[in-house]
């Protein structure tokens, strides 16, 4: 859904829809959030004093975080109506001015980002299910032996749902959260009642003399107030879907109003009963009420961790379209929503991965030592990121933009700072996972970029190619061959394969080449350029969004308005290059990192099934390239 449509639309549909999207992982933190902060690592005492501290810090940091820098700010920040750290990305490479080694920095910059959201996409579904459903121990002590079984049963559940598409339960996803949300601010309002004078932790003097009183013991304890705004960030990925006005009335108006008015009720409640603090959520509702709120908990947790798996479907589609990951098998599961994807390599590692956290940490509060660090990170390079856009882009003053900088990163960098503590009791896990998906990334990126050099080297001019038709040539049969190349201005090694085992070309020759432009889509009007050449040679462009679909066929039946005649696929021969990397005896690059790349070159999938080309019309023509 775009941006502009999403203006026309009336708010309130989207804004329910938005819940059952962007607010699941933030809309669960209240799970957990103040449990840790008061049986952490680094726990403070259940006190009055700190009890108001604590709230006036997760007010200020919904606040300042979420509505100001994301909501406020960042949200504002769409390439074509799509968010997220790669539409962030690619607006801040448009800066016209900074120099090639800048915009080298800014591109790393973002993809460690990306990377850094694998590790969100792993801890998100182990922490938020687990922390569900250890509600059951708030009932009875019985079922703790079962907590993590139970755990593992609806995590498999949920990744072997994932090819069936979300298209069909996505509609129950908005009013379900939306009850979540009301049940959140019902509880809070439940528990305020009986000591209303919790709502004056709002006021940041109590935040100041918790720092005053605790110190560095008070500063750590940030590391488990970020769990409040975990997922703050999905405001900005997710706006693709809705559009930014349905997110910021849905926040403004109900989302945080009920997410505060809950922390306010686990205050209250720990007031008079400070031994609840080993689940102060569950241990807000009645009795008879605790198994259904179990029930509605592993619910929102569930769309939570759907919210964030999708995402990491996204952003694996947009890493291949923009050339840093390679071709695998992507499965649309909707024929109406062009972002309901399914990639089967994504899902069972991510499957993997969180099962073996559940095993490895076995509680949420385990698990808490692992969480915050990388989002935080990838906090604080969405300022980064922002503050080039605010400056190279929308033209803020030296001024403006450093204050913006200075402000955002300086509360991005408390957060992340107090969170590294916690690096040895599991905030290595994001970390490592993000820095090994990182040199992935930048690996193939760096191998394509060396491989198209190669073969640019061992390529012929395509004018002079022409030019020697004028004398002579192969011999010409019917048909049409088509030709990927990458090179646009030269002649396409498998051409040249062709002509040195075949010697033939066919009567029109179109070569193409597959562009993916920094926009989330381009329309059908934009998307093919075709010029027409010397003896029966067409050059054509194809141009797709780094969240397109790339289809060739489909792409093909468009050339008819630009002056080339209708191309009949079951009449056309494709001719792709196949190439064997090998290693080279002065590598270009490390021979670990050769190695990644050859293995990831090997298992890509081919570019016949990628671009959805008819495999009865493909001729693959091999070399070897030394890289």
């Amino acid at each position: 859904m775009s941006a502009d449509f999403s203006r026309k639309a009336p708010i309130a549909p989207l804004a329910l829809a938005a819940m059952g999207v962007v607010f699941g992982d933030i809309g669960t933190s209240p799970l957990y959030t103040m449990k840790e902060v008061f049986n952490g690592p680094h726990a403070v005492a259940v006190t009055p004093a700190n009890l108001l501290g604590i709230l006036s810090l997760v007010f200020w940091a919904l606040t300042i975080t979420v509505s100001l820098k994301y909501v406020l700010f960042i949200t504002r920040a769409d390439n074509r109506g799509e968010g997220g750290i790669m539409a962030l990305t690619a607006l801040a490479l448009r800066t016209a001015k900074t120099s090639p080694s800048g915009l080298r920095w800014i591109s790393l910059l973002g993809i460690f980002g990306a990377a850094l959201f694998y590790g969100d996409a792993v801890i998100t579904p182990a922490m938020s299910v687990l922390s569900a459903v250890e509600g059951l121990e708030v009932a009875t002590p019985l079922f703790k032996p079962y907590v993590v079984p139970i755990t593992i049963g609806i995590l498999i559940g949920l990744f072997a749902f994932q090819p069936r598409g979300t298209a069909s339960v996505a509609a129950l996803f908005g009013p379900v959260m939306m009850f979540w949300f009301a049940t959140l601010g019902a509880l809070g309002v439940l528990n305020i009642a009986q000591h209303p004078e919790i709502l004056a932790a709002i006021s940041p003097t109590y935040a100041w003399d918790f720092f005053a009183e605790n110190r560095i013991h008070g500063f750590l304890a940030l590391g488990a107030v970020v769990l409040a705004i975990t997922g703050g960030e999905a405001l900005y990925a997710d706006m693709g879907h809705f559009g930014r006005r349905p997110i910021v009335w849905a926040w403004s108006l109900f989302v945080m109003p009920c997410l505060y008015l809950n922390y306010l009720g686990q205050g209250a409640l720990l007031l008079d009963e400070p031994s609840a603090i080993s689940n102060p959520f569950f241990h807000m509702a009645p009795d008879a009420l605790l198994y259904a709120l179990v029930g509605l908990a592993t619910a929102a947790t569930v769309i939570a961790s759907q919210a964030v798996i999708s995402g990491a479907f996204s952003l694996t589609s947009q890493a291949m379209q923009l050339g840093y990951c390679p071709r695998i098998q992507v499965r649309f599961t909707s024929d109406k929503t062009i972002g309901q994807i399914y990639i089967p390599n994504v899902n069972w590692l991510l499957l993997l991965a969180v099962i073996a956290l559940v095993l490895g940490f076995r509680s949420s509060s385990n698990l808490a030592s692992a969480y915050g660090i990388a989002v935080t990170l990838t906090m604080m390079i969405d300022t980064v990121l922002a503050f080039v856009v605010v400056r190279a882009l929308w033209k803020w003053s030296w001024l403006q933009a450093a204050t913006f900088l200075t402000f955002f990163v300086i509360v991005d960098f408390a957060f992340f700072s107090a969170n590294i503590v916690k690096v040895m009791d599991g905030g290595w896990f994001p970390l490592l996972l993000g820095v090994g998906i990182f040199t992935v990334l930048a690996t193939w990126r760096k191998g394509r970029i060396l491989l198209a050099g190669r073969l640019q080297q061992d390529s012929m001019p395509l004018d002079a190619f022409l030019s020697s038709l004028n004398y002579g040539g192969p011999h010409r049969v019917e048909g049409t061959g088509i030709f990927l190349t990458t090179n646009p201005d030269g002649v396409p090694r498998a051409m040249l394969h062709n002509l040195l085992h075949n010697k033939v070309l066919h009567e029109r020759v179109i070569m193409l080449n597959v562009s993916v432009e920094d926009v989330p889509h381009v329309p059908d009007i934009d998307q093919i350029e075709i010029t027409k050449l010397n003896h029966g040679f067409f050059h054509m462009i194809v141009r797709y969004g780094f969240k397109d679909d790339p289809n060739i066929p489909r792409a093909l039946q468009l050339c008819e308005g630009y002056g080339m005649e209708p191309v009949e696929i079951m009449e056309t021969s494709f001719f792709l290059g196949r190439e064997t990397i090998v290693p080279n005896r002065m590598p270009s690059m490390p021979l670990w990192r050769q190695v990644i790349f050859m293995w990831m070159f090997r298992n890509a999938d081919t570019a016949s099934a990628y671009f959805k080309i008819p495999t009865n019309r493909v001729v693959e023509l091999g070399t070897q390239v030394e890289l």
